[in-house]
């Protein structure tokens, strides 16, 4: 892209600001998911737990997971959406980010700086 806006330092600082948004939004939407449904799963779980907790044996946590498929999927939801914020963050700090997302960032940033303060994340992206 030879665009002039791109290759802004300015521009630059807001679709890093904006990234660091979306990862903290990701964790805290698996932050979220811990505190209700994986609380409410846990909770679910409690004898099975205590069983386990007594006497560690693999069919104790089968016989958990198996007859309390509720809070099993429960738990399974929490532990990707953990698995899979982990999994992105570690590529995106290890590979830098994609050219597809980077030109998704900045996409996102100019319809940011077009709407203007009128745009819910003006203040966090462009007003520093």
């Amino acid at each position: 892209m030879s665009n002039p806006e791109v290759l802004d330092s300015t521009f630059q600082q807001e679709v890093e600001r904006l990234h660091q948004l979306m990862v903290w939004g990701r964790w805290a939407v698996v932050g979220v998911l811990w505190l209700t449904v994986g609380a409410l799963s846990l909770w679910g779980l409690r004898y099975p737990i205590s069983l386990v907790l007594d006497h560690f044996t693999w069919a104790a946590v089968r016989y958990g997971l198996a007859f309390h498929r509720l809070a099993a999927i429960g738990l399974a939801i929490c532990l990707g959406s953990t698995l899979g914020v982990l999994i992105w963050q570690s590529r995106n700090i290890l590979m830098g980010l994609p050219q597809r997302e980077k030109r998704r960032l900045e996409q996102q940033v100019c319809r940011i700086r077009q709407q203007g303060p009128s745009h819910p994340l003006w203040k966090y992206i462009c007003q520093r």
